[in-house]
């Protein structure tokens, strides 16, 4: 196959709905938001208010709509809440509460449902703050023009980053942006130590970060490049469950050495570097028992639920 043929190949299924991004009976709702890359942005900020970053409290049943999978649902709960096209202004009790996966998953939809290519993309993000680099999830769209793909950061506003540019992150190893593929890589190859690595995470006051972590994301990372655009607190295969204490609070991990899995975590990164040209190898791998979600996913929300999931229940 030319490389002309694996950019048709890899362009033709990013610009497919997978069973996450589909807005199921939603789709006339889904439409009204632009395909123009800032208007779309700016609608999805309006749909969306973070359940961290926002600094408000919501309520248990507000709260539990960041386990929502699904667009199809996150769409229903939107036009339940308010029926208006979604560029129309709309209060805080009338978005959903979500993640920076959502303000990515409903930008990815949106761009699909227009007949435009799009993917996420999971990692880091060091821009968020000065002296850490906070787990993150960001868009990634096809420009014909260009003829290549444009990062996004759906979930910043532009003018409140003038020193780095959230609308085009650029994808190359200089991006501001770091998918957790290309930082386990540089730690693999000597470029960042374990100690490094723990400057990666959810937040340096918790022990969700290091090289465990890391690891667990280019899975997850995996994961969204084959149609499984997960939660980032989903856990299957062999990913690294986080830690809990005799106090019921989270606690370091102890993570014992497995060969085996940094190894299928190697090949895995050095594929996602470059996923048009390994769309095969990258499904053949995401097939792989220890890091395949269709082997059972397990929920570990930050609002303190563990759960199985049944992946074929949209909801």
């Amino acid at each position: 196959m030319t490389r002309a043929d694996a950019r048709g190949e890899a362009l033709d299924r990013y610009r497919a709905h997978t069973p996450f991004t589909d807005p199921g009976a939603h789709g006339a709702l889904l439409r009204t938001l632009p395909t123009d890359p800032d208007a779309l942005a700016a609608a999805v900020r309006g749909l969306v208010v973070h359940y961290v970053a926002s600094g408000l409290t919501f309520p248990p049943d507000r709260l539990a709509e960041i386990d929502s999978r699904w667009v199809e649902t996150m769409l229903a709960r939107l036009a339940e809440r308010d029926p208006a096209p979604l560029t129309a202004p709309r209060d805080v009790g009338a978005c959903l509460v979500g993640c920076c996966r959502d303000f990515t998953l409903l930008h990815v939809a949106a761009l699909r449902e227009h007949g435009v290519p799009a993917r996420s993309r999971v990692g880091f993000a060091p821009y968020l703050r000065p002296d850490f680099a906070h787990d993150h999830v960001v868009a990634e769209r096809w420009d014909a023009d260009r003829a290549e793909w444009v990062r996004v950061d759906a979930q910043l506003d532009p003018a409140d980053w003038g020193d780095v540019d959230v609308s085009d992150l650029g994808t190359g190893p200089g991006s501001p942006f770091r998918p957790a593929s290309r930082l386990w890589l540089d730690h693999r190859a000597g470029r960042l130590t374990a100690a490094d690595l723990d400057g990666y995470g959810v937040s340096p006051d918790l022990p969700l970060r290091g090289r465990w972590f890391v690891r667990n994301y280019v899975v997850v990372e995996l994961a969204h490049l084959t149609g499984h655009e997960l939660l980032l607190w989903d856990l299957w295969g062999a990913m690294t469950p986080p830690a809990v204490g005799p106090d019921g609070d989270l606690a370091e991990v102890d993570v014992p050495d497995d060969p085996e899995l940094d190894a299928l975590v190697d090949r895995a990164a050095e594929l996602l570097l470059d996923p048009d040209a390994h769309l095969a190898e990258l499904d053949a791998l995401a097939a792989h028992p220890r890091l395949d979600p269709r082997t059972g996913v397990v929920c570990d929300s930050p609002r303190g639920v563990r759960e199985a999931v049944d992946l074929a229940d949209r909801r």
